[in-house]
């Protein structure tokens, strides 16, 4: 366990709300379907460690990741799940794949043809998942080029095609869900397509946090669980039409993993009409107390938020004064009794009766709450908490 009084910015994860989520979600996919959590992006900013261990601990099956070195950490630090690679793979370092045993999403022409030569003459296999393009245009197989792709499988004996999925291109942005539809339409299309050319296909999956909520026929035999075991629920268009699903029914569903906290470096007494950091952003219009926090942007917190933000101490909001600088920012304490050196100070998440939400902060500054927490320093010690 980190002292964290040594230490001036860290990040606490509730291990209770994140065994919660995973719970609540075992119980939408049943026990015969794959959960399969996703921590690219260090765990959406969480940290892929504690929440890798979490995961495992609390009923996840496997891992989904973006990269090579994601899947390698994974393996390094002791975890012998499945790990599925959807992104790009450089063709230079696929022997890496095959001798980690890593499941490989396969979209580019270049990338059989280089597992062809490696494969030759060896005994392993590759399980290979097809990404199917049915909507988004972003990484995928067009259905017009998906017979090219089963031919040459079919003709690498090192090839195993384990599985085939897409991804939803507008199902948490909007309640309307005919293009999800379109998309679903399209994806079923295709795999009668695989089955029809003779292949076999135990791991069919399209679901991730907004299907899993909303669309129970989106679960085949896989779900990538990616917002939502961290407690977010993926857009207010999501949390709307499950509100709607299920009769407003959303208590202790999802429960939010983790609390950023720093403390207090300095408090200072500042004369009205006085400018407050760099740019003169903002003037103070009375006797006022500032107080300096030993974080900025170079820990991702976002300079958007210069002006507008707001953090918790004693257990009361306290509003950003000037602009974000790279390691430290201003914060109005006037109206806050008491304040001193190191008091402890919320940047995201809960002290007292209030909160700072991750999508609140993401709605001041123009972005998503994906963006608020993926952006998270690598370097902020991340601790778990009962």
């Amino acid at each position: 366990m980190i002292d964290v009084k040594g230490i001036n910015t860290w990040i606490e994860l509730s291990e209770s709300a994140y065994a919660n989520n995973l719970r609540r979600f075992r119980q939408m996919i049943g026990s015969e379907r794959e959960l399969s959590v996703v921590v690219k992006a260090n765990a959406y900013g969480h940290g892929w460690a504690p929440i890798a261990r979490m995961a495992v601990q609390h009923g996840a099956d496997s891992f989904c990741v973006h990269s090579l070195p994601e899947a390698q950490q994974l393996r390094q630090a002791g975890f012998d799940q499945d790990i599925l690679i959807m992104g790009h793979v450089p063709l230079a370092r696929l022997a890496e794949v095959v001798a980690g045993n890593f499941r490989l999403v396969i979209y580019n022409p270049e990338t059989v043809r280089q597992l062809a030569e490696l494969l030759e003459g060896q005994s392993g296999a590759l399980r290979m998942h097809l990404k199917l393009e049915t909507g988004a245009n972003r990484q995928g197989i067009d259905e017009a080029d998906l017979p090219w792709f089963l031919s040459q499988i079919a003709a690498i004996p090192g090839l195993h095609l384990e599985g085939a999925y897409t991804h939803f291109a507008d199902i948490e942005d909007t309640t309307d869900h005919h293009f999800a539809e379109q998309q679903k339409q399209r994806f079923q299309r295709m795999v009668k397509s695989i089955r029809q050319a003779g292949f076999t296909l135990p791991k069919l999956h399209t679901a991730c946090t907004a299907a899993t909520l909303l669309f129970p026929e989106t679960h085949f035999d896989l779900v990538r669980l990616g917002i939502g075991q961290y407690g977010f629920w993926p857009s207010r268009e999501t949390l709307v039409s499950y509100k709607i699903q299920h009769n407003n029914d959303i208590e202790g569903l999802l429960q939010p993993v983790l609390t950023w906290k720093t403390r207090v470096s300095q408090v200072k007494q500042v004369a009205p009409e006085s400018s407050i950091g760099y740019g003169r952003t903002y003037r103070t219009t009375r006797a006022s107390r500032i107080a300096v926090l030993p974080v900025g942007y170079s820990d991702g917190y976002d300079r958007g938020l210069s002006n507008q933000g707001y953090v918790l101490i004693r257990g009361k909001r306290a509003p950003v004064r000037g602009r974000i600088c790279m390691n430290l920012m201003m914060v109005d304490v006037t109206d806050i009794p008491g304040v001193k050196l190191e008091d402890e100070v919320v940047l995201i998440g809960r002290q007292g009766q209030d909160a700072v939400a991750a999508d609140q902060l993401a709605s001041l500054c123009g972005t998503i709450h994906y963006e608020i927490v993926a952006r998270l320093s690598r370097e902020i010690p991340r601790i778990a908490v009962p």
